[in-house]
C-alpha cells in the first residue's frame, strides 16, 4: 500500500534533510517519553509509525527530566530503561537511545537531537509524538529551529485536533487507551495490569516491587 495513502501532512514542506553522496539517509524514529512504565500502547505506536512509514529503525528514548509544566514523578532512570530494553527486546526494528538519560536534567528535545545529528549526520529523524505534544509544539524549546531539523509525526489522541501550525507528518494508529498513570494506579490498587504491558515488564515491576508507593 502506498505510503501516502496511509499518512497526511498538515503543511506542505520542502524536504528538511539534503541527501548525502549516497543519495540515501537512514530513516531513523525516534519515539521519546518517561516510560514509566513503558506499555503495550507504545509499541503499537512504534510498530504502526515504523510499518506505514517504512522506517529502517525506531529508537525509544527514555527522558531523564522531562520539560513540560505537569510534573511527573518518576521512578529510578535505570529501571525505566531496563523496563524499555525489556519492551523492546523481541522487535529487531525497535531499539534504545539512551542520550537524555545520559545527559541527564531537563530533556530538552532541541538539544537532543542537535546531539544525534552532530553524531550521526546521515540519519534522517522522524521524532513521533501524541496529539496532545503537537497541540503543545508553540511552547517547545526553540520549536522554529528544531522543526528544520526533524521531521514531526503526530498520531490522534482523544480530545486533541490533528492540526498544527508548524509541519507534522499524521500516522493514522489504533486509538489504545493506556495510560503509564493508569498503570502504577493498577499496581497501587493491586489490580492487574496484565497485557497493559509486556508479560516480561510485568514480571521485573513485580520482582522490583516497583510502584508500590
Amino acid at each position: 500500500m502506498n505510503v501516502n495513502t496511509l499518512v497526511k501532512s498538515v503543511v506542505q514542506t520542502k524536504p528538511i534533510v539534503e541527501p548525502n553522496e549516497s543519495g540515501k539517509k537512514k530513516r531513523v524514529g525516534i519515539l521519546g517519553g518517561t516510560f514509566n512504565p513503558p506499555h503495550t500502547g507504545h509499541l503499537i505506536i512504534a510498530e504502526q509509525v515504523t510499518s506505514q512509514l517504512d522506517l529502517d529503525e525506531m529508537l525509544f528514548m527514555p527522558d531523564a527530566l522531562p520539560p513540560h509544566v505537569d510534573h511527573k514523578d518518576t521512578i529510578a532512570a535505570e529501571d525505566r530503561r531496563k523496563m524499555v530494553e525489556l519492551s523492546i527486546a523481541e522487535n529487531p526494528l525497535f531499539g534504545l537511545e539512551t542520550a537524555e538519560l545520559e545527559r541527564g536534567g531537563i530533556s530538552y528535545t532541541f538539544d537532543t537531537i542537535v546531539e544525534l545529528k552532530r553524531k550521526h549526520p546521515d540519519y534522517e529523524y522522524y521524532f513521533v509524538i501524541g496529539g496532545d505534544m503537537v497541540d503543545y509544539l508553540p511552547k517547545w524549546y526553540r520549536i522554529d529551529e528544531l522543526v528544520k531539523l526533524v521531521h514531526f509525526v503526530g498520531v490522534a489522541r482523544t480530545g486533541f485536533p490533528k492540526e498544527s501550525k508548524y509541519p507534522v507528518m499524521w500516522v493514522d494508529v489504533p486509538l489504545i487507551e493506556i495510560s503509564s498513570t493508569q498503570i502504577r494506579w493498577n499496581i497501587q490498587h493491586n489490580c492487574s495490569i496484565k497485557y497493559l504491558v509486556p508479560k516480561d515488564v510485568e514480571h521485573y515491576i513485580k520482582e522490583e516491587g516497583l510502584y508500590l508507593e
